[in-house]
């Protein structure tokens, strides 16, 4: 067994509990920390998701792409051993570079090389406000703590090369959007028994994380909510240059769905501003792609994050999303919907991130069969 050695970073005086960088406080074996990039043209022809997450109680770092092109999701998954060095942020083909922390970094996908027409890109993204803090995030069954994470938020523009099927799409500033995610702390890896917890099953959940870039400011939503719709999770902030953030009060949403489904077509955010004037956040649905489909979350089939492969794991696929039945648990899912948003006259773009399954009183579901009629 190899000796436990520094490594680079612990050169700098940015430690927080008496450990090197390459451990985390906890030994909880869910240990994480992530990230996730959404990158998307205003017309709803394109939505690219990445993400890359390390795991440092199983000894795992993992990354993935998906980019839904028409009815067509080509996905590119990695995995691979933790190395020693954690600014090295690349497993197998992909690659984020951070260029300048919290303002620029780049993404990176090779392409296979036995298929030059796989997906593959170079994209750079440069944040357009500061990174705003989510609410701690803390969820239990029983006494089970399940979750536990902090995350920040951005949204800025994105300028690069796509390729896929022998197609070069560009991504240029003013014409895509980019949003992204970090977040870390303690979340669940498949493979953990739930034990006790099991009696403590939710009948519901509904879930929205809403990052929205206008021109002039940044708009953060998020809500969570039981089956009787009791909020665990609310935020309204709103980020523009010079001002001080400004919450933005209770968001309530109405979502007009696809009948017959769960998927929502179109929204209205209700909020309000601090001195109690009713504002609408206008939401029209461009394209959507559902996190378990390619992108590793639950309840995938086939690959989720955290997950031993094995060393040097790669994985390509085309998935075709025209026919529901193909994907069965999609939906039961988080979906994130690449959406086109107005707020007092203006116009702007991000990710309206939905997921309801179960009972929801406030929004008519009984069960986990339960559609919009």
């Amino acid at each position: 067994m190899s000796q436990d050695r520094p490594i680079a970073l612990d050169e700098y005086p940015i430690h927080q509990v008496p450990l090197s960088l390459k451990h985390v406080a906890t030994g909880d074996r869910n240990a994480y920390d992530r990230c996730i990039f959404h990158v998307f043209d205003h017309h709803g022809r394109a939505l690219l998701i990445a993400g890359l997450g390390v795991y440092p109680n199983t000894g795992v770092i993992d990354a993935y792409a998906t980019l839904r092109l028409g009815e067509r999701l080509h996905a590119v998954r990695a995995s691979d051993a933790l190395g020693d060095d954690r600014m090295d942020l690349s497993v197998g083909p992909l690659r984020i570079t951070v260029d300048e922390p919290l303002r620029r970094l780049t993404l990176h996908c090779a392409a296979d090389p036995a298929d030059p027409d796989s997906l593959s890109y170079e994209i750079t993204w440069q944040a357009g406000f500061p990174a705003v803090w989510e609410p701690h995030h803390v969820q239990r069954r029983g006494d089970r703590l399940t979750l536990e994470g902090r995350r920040f938020v951005q949204a800025g523009r994105c300028d690069g090369v796509i390729r896929v099927g022998g197609e070069e799409i560009p991504v240029a500033s003013g014409k895509w959007t980019g949003t992204r995610d970090r977040s870390w702390g303690v979340r669940p890896i498949p493979g953990e028994e739930a034990g006790r917890g099991e009696e403590y099953r939710p009948e519901g959940f509904h879930w929205l994380w809403v990052p929205v870039r206008f021109d002039d400011r940044f708009l953060m939503v998020i809500t969570q909510e039981d089956a009787d719709g009791y909020r665990a999770l609310n935020e309204a902030v709103l980020v523009r240059d010079g001002h001080p953030d400004a919450q933005l009060g209770w968001p309530r949403a109405d979502i007009a769905y696809r009948p017959g489904t769960r998927h929502p077509e179109r929204a209205a955010v209700h909020l309000t501003d601090a001195a109690g004037k009713p504002l609408e956040l206008g939401v029209e649905v461009l394209t959507s792609s559902p996190l378990a489909v390619g992108a590793g979350y639950p309840p995938a089939d086939d690959w989720q994050h955290g997950t031993w492969q094995g060393r040097a794991w790669t994985d390509r696929r085309v998935y075709d999303l025209s026919d529901p039945a193909a994907h069965p648990m999609a939906a039961y899912g988080v979906t994130d919907h690449a959406a086109r948003f107005t707020l007092e006259g203006r116009t702007g773009y991000g990710i309206f991130e939905h997921g309801s399954f179960g009972r929801h009183d406030p929004s008519g579901f009984t069960d986990f069969t339960s559609v919009a009629p």
